[in-house]
């Protein structure tokens, strides 16, 4: 049976394409096919398709491109026949077709949130565009439209997305949770000596003792909190990332009464180092599921997350680290007050269900098992 890889647009970072890399290790025969590919190198380039987009600006205007994508979704070409394609979706990739392919073919889609922009876009503050605001009426209906394809299977990143599929599909879904290098970070028992050079000068530098925000600097990631929470707390910050917002978030850290860091796009041991030596990693958005939380735990880092969200499903209150109701600065600076009560050997612990191993597992016998219908809860 052969089948192929269909995923939104290819970036050098982000979660989605953590995502994406796992499946093509399931499944390393399969093709890829994208709107564009804006890490050459990441797959053999043999392998990737990108579509009419990858050669016009739009590629770099998304609000813009969002009109064309469902279009060009629909007609995408190839030489070979497959039985499946796996969707990895947070826009409109399961809109995906090979008009030329027959009726036959499974489409299994790996659903990261219905597309953000049009169905909450008080959650994600692109869809507030002037574009993406007047476009929204029109795609949620055709959106709605296309996910009820009998041919379309879903999963869900999290239960939390797999209640927004329910609520605007109105569609069933199971809950195969993201992969997560829990084995690979938990393998190296002090990451500080995996780090060069430069980067020891920059780790070194840190204090004893500082809480941790890691993220793209964009507004919904709330990075802000952290640093005001870590004012109140009266401990020091080490926010690291990089983005839009690093001006705004490096004016606000002028004005805070502890010193507050910023490490500038950490390599991955980096990364891993500074969740191995934080007191605590803190996580204020509302998001579809959160690597980067499960990422902290794996270290053995205790978490501070927002109960509304995935982040709820991976962090045990009380016993991995904190869940915040109506998540506000003070909650967090209470919870850092407090984190010093978890046992890192827990949390460590914790983060073991959603190893990459298991995703690899979850999905291939998803793709393997032929078409089932699914249970799924529907909130009112």
């Amino acid at each position: 049976m052969s089948g192929v890889i269909v995923h939104e647009w290819i970036d050098s970072t982000g979660g989605s394409e953590k995502v994406l890399d796992a499946m093509f290790e399931a499944f390393p025969d399969a093709n890829i096919h994208c709107l564009w590919n804006d890490a050459p190198g990441r797959f053999p380039e043999s392998r990737v398709t990108e579509t009419w987009l990858s050669r016009t600006p739009l590629r770099r205007w998304k609000a813009v491109a969002l009109l064309f994508m469902p279009g060009t979704w629909r007609r995408l070409r190839s030489q070979a026949s497959y039985n499946w394609m796996l969707v990895s979706s947070h826009l409109f990739a399961h809109h995906a077709q090979f008009p030329g392919n027959g009726k036959g073919m499974r489409k299994l889609v790996y659903v990261h949130t219905p597309a953000r922009y049009i169905w909450v876009p008080e959650l994600d503050s692109r869809g507030a565009n002037p574009v993406a605001r007047i476009l929204s009426p029109l795609l949620r209906f055709l959106d709605k439209r296309r996910a009820q394809d009998p041919a379309c299977e879903f999963a869900a990143n999290s239960k939390f997305v797999q209640e927004r599929i329910a609520a605007t599909w109105q569609r069933p879904s199971r809950v195969i949770y993201p992969p997560v290098d829990v084995t690979s970070i938990q393998s190296v028992p002090c990451w500080r000596d995996k780090l060069t050079k430069d980067e020891l000068e920059i780790f070194d530098a840190l204090p004893a003792r500082f809480v941790l925000g890691a993220s793209r600097f964009i507004p919904y990631k709330k990075l802000d909190m952290v640093i005001k929470a870590g004012n109140e707390a009266g401990v020091p910050v080490v926010i690291a990332g990089a983005g839009p917002e690093e001006q705004a978030l490096r004016t606000l850290a002028a004005e805070s009464r502890v010193d507050v860091f910023f490490v500038i796009r950490p390599s991955t041991q980096l990364l891993y180092a500074l969740y191995q030596k934080a007191s605590a990693f803190i996580f204020p958005p509302v998001e579809d599921f959160g690597i980067m939380p499960v990422e902290a735990m794996a270290a053995g880092l205790p978490v501070i997350a927002n109960a509304e969200g995935g982040a709820s499903e991976s962090v045990r209150d009380g016993e991995t680290g904190y869940l915040i109701e109506n998540i506000s600065v003070t909650g967090i600076a209470n919870a850092i007050t407090e984190i010093s009560r978890i046992d890192r050997n827990r949390v460590r612990e914790g983060a073991v269900a959603f190893s990459r191993e298991r995703f690899l597992r979850e999905v291939q016998d998803w793709v393997n098992e032929g078409p089932k219908a699914t249970e799924f809860t529907h909130s009112h």
